[in-house]
């Protein structure tokens, strides 16, 4: 929609001059913002609009700030509802709803997330607001209602929302009403009293009517406000009024008919064409009235309109865009039909033409389907899609869509195709086929030559030649999208690898798509060499073409995979990377950031930075769970659960575990960590090994069977759950097989490239070896892993397996020189609830003068400062201060006071005792 025609929605009606005011109805509406919501639910015709713009231009000039969005049919989707919303809160409140706009971008964007942010953001604001949506009857969409019920439940003390209605919404009135949150003011309330009936008519419209006859009107209508306009209207010029009077009588719709055949009749034979003709617009202006009239003039015949006060509503203060009173645009409509049925479709077609040329393509599809012109209008949506698309709007698309006759879809292979992708980006497969197979059709009868295609030319329409060009690719692209939906891996590949054959270099969206396609796949097969690299070429085409939102997801897939391939510090880059997406610049905050500091939080935690590991996950909860994909509550509260089991709270993590369970959602994205695995580790580790087999037996789980990289994770786990019944009852039987399934897994993962995998089964190879008493073997192990694990800084993946795992470790240290990394997993085997002052699990203790260092590296003084304090030379603090790194096992000042505090050597004298 253009800037203008959005305007005119969010154009309050000014109260113009020569109304009836109504200061005790604008009272209770005053009154009603001390509520969270005002209803004006009454039939059309009442005043509800008349009435809101009064106490509008009232409360403005009190300084309240007020927003107004005028409802249509075509603010039934979702994404155009919430996002004129928002249009209409920035003019009173320029700052809100950055978030929420770009949440609604997602395809699998839940309604809580899209408000949240928007909420936040309201709560936040200084002063009071209130927001009229006017003609909320428009709405019928569940989903925008359920946003509705949301936003009324959690709206903001200073804000306050009106609605004016035909109808009751179907939002929770009775709840609202008995918390003493709804005012409500309906026909009853709105009816003209005679005093009021008497003000319009003879006051405003000077016709001199005796009480008696203002009385008799007033009755006969029942203070209904729009016929008493029309009979005013109607009694212009006429003699007998008393008669005129008389002579009507009848339900709402007969006095209605009867009043506007009235006053048209009163009108020269040109304004009441124009009446007639332009009935059909919902917002017109001079030129499209010209244009669907076929006269000059509109511009000055719409002025001389609301001059008349001839029910037109202004919807700008430049007097630009116009529309009529609904009730008298219904009349006109019907009046039209029954008139001059001949002439609608041709009005329409006029009003389609003018809305196309001048960009509104929206506006022109729905003229063209009102004027059942639906080849036209097939055209037209044929034509949006890319927009469509971009903007996020598949709900509209599908609803065009669903409006148009089947055999028209058929016809058009673009069409049929962007059908195809709009059911898919819901994660559903119903109807795909079937609309791929139509655009085969046409493409398998082009490749068959020049007269084969010339001979289904009549059938086959095209609009879009570009597209028609892209669809090859396309279809192959969507066909990859189907596969992977119904579980088929192989033909996900297949469709895949035939969509980048098909698609051009240039094309971003496509080779895009189809790679994070293909890469999806090989990912499922634990190809991640290949996946990874399919990944990390698909994120900057989305970059380039501005699909944010889409480069983020890939981005934490492919971190997911770096960690799978032991590759932390390229993990750490992509979160990194991934952040700096959905953070900058500008200050709006995409949808993904929470999930980065999750991520970061899972390496901070394997490297034993519990601290930064917790300030990450803080970060993610600060950011909001609307700022993160649908997997980030779950995967949020895994990292929380390992980080309280590395913390000695077993306990705590499983808590989180089952909530996470609870919240599991994913994508397309293979499930290779799944959280019961998860739990059954706790319960390993705890001894509980009944409820962990438990697990084993309901996953279906043995050690004879075939390994696969999806189930590699709980093959892993069963591994451990083995070893430790062996280790239980002593069964050298049971050790072995573990070792056996070890050995397997081994294999299998070192063949993969999954170097994640490979470390863990060689630290749980170790422990078996070292079960069975085979101290060479389990050496050899745990020195493998750790040639591994140094480079990339793992910590928690050894010091995570206790005590057992501490002997080792001291039996390599004895092997070989102690390093810094073999000091720091010795200190991180002991849990920081297990240390307390005067545990110092260190290979080699930190001498006094060391100890001196360290205190003064927690104070503000820099290396010449410490070396003063000290009465050293600067080259003496800094041997020092390596040696304490060493010792601790970290590389940095921060780091070692950290580790210190945990340690309790801080709080040491001189003498090692604990201090006071």
């Amino acid at each position: 929609m253009t800037t203008s025609l959005l305007d005119t929605k969010l154009y309050a009606p000014r109260r113009r001059t020569g109304l009836v005011s109504r200061p005790h109805l604008t009272d209770r509406v005053e009154r009603g913002t001390q509520s969270k919501l005002t209803l004006v639910s009454a039939p059309a015709g009442f005043g509800k609009s008349t009435l809101l713009a009064e106490w509008r231009d009232g409360a403005q000039a009190d300084g309240s700030a007020t927003a107004w969005l005028s409802l249509d049919a075509g603010d039934n989707d979702p994404v155009a509802f919430w996002t004129h919303v928002i249009a209409a809160l920035r003019t009173v409140a320029p700052t809100v709803g950055a978030k929420a706009l770009t949440l609604l971008e997602s395809p699998d964007r839940s309604i809580e997330a899209v408000l949240a942010p928007l909420l936040n953001e309201l709560n936040a604001l200084p002063h009071d607001l209130v927001l009229v949506l006017d003609d909320y009857h428009a709405i019928d969409s569940p989903e925008i209602q359920i946003g509705m019920a949301f936003l009324l439940e959690h709206l903001p003390g200073q804000v306050h929302l009106v609605i004016a209605t035909r109808a009751d919404p179907a939002l929770p009135l009775a709840r609202l009403r008995a918390r003493g949150d709804l005012v409500e003011i309906r026909a009853v309330d709105l009816r003209f009293t005679p005093d009021e009936a008497g003000a319009l008519l003879n006051g405003v419209m000077s016709l001199g009517l005796t009480t008696q006859d203002v009385v008799v009107l007033e009755g006969r209508t029942e203070g209904w406000i729009a016929a008493i306009q029309l009979a005013g209207l109607s009694m212009r010029g006429r003699d007998d009024i008393a008669g005129f009077i008389a002579r009507f009588a009848g339900d709402d719709r007969y006095i209605v008919d009867y009043l506007v055949e009235e006053v048209l009749q009163l009108q020269p034979e040109p304004v009441r064409t124009f009446l007639l003709e332009t009935s059909i617009l919902s917002r017109l202006n001079g030129p499209l009235a010209d244009a669907v009239t076929g006269q000059d003039g509109g511009k000055g015949m719409l002025e001389a309109l609301e001059r008349q006060n001839l029910l037109l509503v202004p919807l700008d203060d430049r007097r630009e865009w116009y529309r009529y009173h609904h009730l008298f645009a219904d009349v006109l409509q019907a009046r039209l039909r029954d008139e001059r049925p001949e002439h609608v479709a041709e009005l329409h077609r006029r009003a389609t033409e003018w809305y196309e040329q001048n960009g509104e393509r929206a506006e022109a599809i729905r003229h063209a389907m009102a004027g059942r012109d639906l080849a036209r209008a097939a055209d037209l949506v044929e034509l949006a899609m890319p927009a469509t698309g971009r903007d996020r709007q598949e709900a509209t698309l599908r609803r065009w869509l669903e409006a148009l006759p089947d055999e028209l879809i058929r016809a058009r292979p673009v069409l049929s195709d962007g059908y195809a992708g709009s059911i898919l980006v819901r994660g559903a497969t119903e109807g795909v086929e079937t609309r791929l197979r139509d655009a085969e059709r046409w493409l398998d009868l082009a490749a068959e030559g020049p007269e084969a295609a010339d001979s289904g030319a009549a059938s086959m329409v095209v609009v879009d030649e570009d597209a028609f060009r892209r669809l090859p690719g396309s279809v192959a692209v969507h066909r990859a999208g189907l596969a992977l939906l119904l579980g088929d891996v192989a033909g996900t590949i297949d469709h895949a690898r035939r969509a980048l054959d098909l698609v051009a270099e240039d094309d971003d969206l496509g080779r895009g798509a189809a790679s994070a396609l293909l890469g999806l796949a090989y990912w499922s097969r634990g190809d991640l060499e290949a996946a990874s690299s399919l990944y990390a070429g698909s994120i900057p085409r989305f970059e380039r073409i501005g699909h944010l939102s889409d480069a983020i997801g890939l981005a934490l897939a492919l971190a997911d995979m770096r960690i799978a391939q032991g590759r932390l510090h390229d993990a750490m880059r992509t979160y990194e990377r991934g952040l700096e997406l959905a953070t900058g610049p500008g200050a709006v905050v995409l949808r993904g950031a929470a999930d980065m500091h999750v991520g970061m939080s899972e390496i901070f935690r394997e490297r034993d930075d519990l601290v930064g590991a917790a300030g990450h996950l803080q970060h993610a909860r600060d950011l909001g769970e609307e700022n993160g994909l649908p997997q980030n509550p779950y995967r949020s509260r895994v990292a929380a659960a390992r980080i309280r089991q590395a913390e000695g709270d077993p306990a705590a993590a499983l808590e989180l575990l089952t909530e996470a369970d609870r919240l599991y959602a994913t994508d397309f994205s293979p499930d290779v960590r799944p959280v019961d695995a998860l739990k059954a580790r706790v319960w390993i580790a705890q001894g509980r090994l009944s409820e962990a087999m438990g697990w084993a037996r309901g996953r279906g789980l043995s050690v004879a069977d075939d390994l696969g990289y999806v189930r590699e994770f709980e093959h892993i786990t069963l591994a451990r759950l083995v070893l430790a019944q062996g280790a239980r009852d002593r069964s050298n039987e049971r050790i072995g097989e573990a070792i056996d399934l070890l050995e397997r897994l081994l294999e299998a993962a070192e063949n993969g490239g999954r170097t994640g995998s490979v470390l863990e089964i060689l630290v749980v190879h170790a422990l078996a070896r070292r079960a069975r008493n085979d101290v060479p073997g389990a050496l050899s192990s745990l020195e493998r892993a750790l040639a591994l694990a140094e480079p990339e800084g793992y910590v928690r993946v050894v010091a995570d397996e206790g005590p057992a795992m501490a002997a080792l470790l001291k039996l390599a240290a004895q092997r070989r020189d102690a390093s810094g990394y073999l000091r720091r997993l010795l200190v991180a085997t002991v849990t920081p609830a297990a240390r307390a002052p005067g545990d110092e699990p260190l290979v080699e203790p930190l001498s006094e003068r060391e100890l001196d260092v360290l205190r003064l590296l927690d104070s503000e003084l820099d290396g010449p400062g410490i070396a003063r304090e000290l009465t050293v030379s600067l080259a003496t603090v800094r041997t020092h201060t390596r040696n304490v790194y060493a010792k601790l096992g970290v590389n940095n000042r921060r780091a070692a006071v950290r580790r210190a505090g945990e340690l309790g050597l801080l709080s040491r004298t001189r003498d090692g005792r604990p201090s006071a």
